[in-house]
């Protein structure tokens, strides 16, 4: 079963509208208003690729025919901004010609529609691609999740945590990383199969599921290590997650080998929101700690601060 940190469908899909028109905006408003869905309006391009950065629309309806900056022009920047780019988008457009069709297709959308628009085809349009929306963010999310434990993966990790150690550094947040590291681990499968230790991290996974907060996120980071990351979490917090994620899994009983018990050792570094190293070095950091809670007898945390404006080192265990 998965850790989820983030949804990534809410119940009604939000719609950005962008035309320069406020008749169409309020047409769309009466017309789009039983459908499962929620509209937002710009009034210009570089309003509405403004909104569509912050709000993330599952789909956009854009206007071509517009002052200022058209809706060629808006497209195209849509299109090559990564955070905006894998927006579907349909045109609504009083351009009938076919030159205007395929520039639009040719720049990314995925539907044309002509002014004056029957409001049932614009229906079935939009609620297919608020379909193919979201098979593709499922498809995506599929691809960001570990296939034997259910958490996410490596992938998803490093592009995450790159995220999270920006917002530290930027809004001065804490931040803690744990670096989860399975005892003994290769002894479970040389001793007991592959089977064994694939059900050791898939009970792993289930007690971390149930451990961790709404807020922290658990990816399967390579074999037998998990890392967690626990945004506005400073390092003592962080630290009573982990040991009671370590104490639990010590108490847990195997079906393959009841008298062998499993631990794992722990590196945590956190910070009070001063942190000013990168997100490598955080790692290298925590790969560390790790490092010293195996060469102090394993089965414990070691825990350090990030270098910022207060350094300091602790030990815990």
């Amino acid at each position: 079963m998965a850790v989820h940190s983030r949804q990534f469908e809410d119940t009604a899909p939000k719609v950005l509208v962008i035309d320069d028109s406020p008749d169409v905006h309020r047409l769309l408003k009466a017309r789009l208003r039983y459908e499962n869905l929620t509209l937002a309006a710009a009034l210009s391009g570089a309003e509405g690729i403004a909104i569509a950065r912050q709000l993330q629309p599952a789909i956009i309806l854009l206007d071509l025919d517009m002052p200022m900056m058209d809706g060629f022009e808006a497209l195209r920047e849509l299109k090559e901004n990564p955070a905006t780019v894998d927006i579907p988008v349909i045109v609504l457009s009083g351009l009938h010609s076919p030159q205007d069709k395929v520039a639009a297709f040719d720049l990314g959308a995925v539907d044309y529609i002509t002014k004056p628009f029957e409001i049932m085809e614009l229906r079935v349009r939009v609620r297919a691609a608020l379909r193919l929306q979201r098979l593709v963010r499922m498809l995506a999310q599929r691809a960001q999740i570990d296939g034997l434990t259910g958490l996410w993966n490596r992938a998803y990790f490093d592009v995450r945590w790159r995220e999270e150690v920006a917002v530290c550094k930027r809004k001065r947040r804490p931040l803690s990383l744990a670096l989860c590291d399975l005892d003994h681990f290769k002894s479970v499968n040389d001793s007991f199969g592959h089977p064994a230790g694939d059900a050791v991290l898939q009970g792993m996974a289930e007690l971390l599921q149930a451990e961790l907060r709404e807020s922290d996120v658990a990816c399967r980071f390579g074999g037998e290590e998990v890392a967690i990351i626990m945004p506005e979490t400073v390092s003592d917090e962080a630290m009573k997650v982990c040991d009671r994620i370590r104490d639990g899994l010590a108490t847990l009983a195997w079906a393959r080998h009841p008298d062998r018990q499993v631990t794992m050792s722990v590196g945590i570094v956190g910070s009070d929101g001063s942190a000013r190293i990168d997100a490598d070095q955080w790692l290298a950091m925590v790969d560390a700690a790790l490092y010293d809670s195996k060469r102090r007898g394993r089965n414990c945390c070691t825990v350090r601060e990030a270098p910022g404006d207060k350094p300091k080192v602790r030990k815990a265990g």
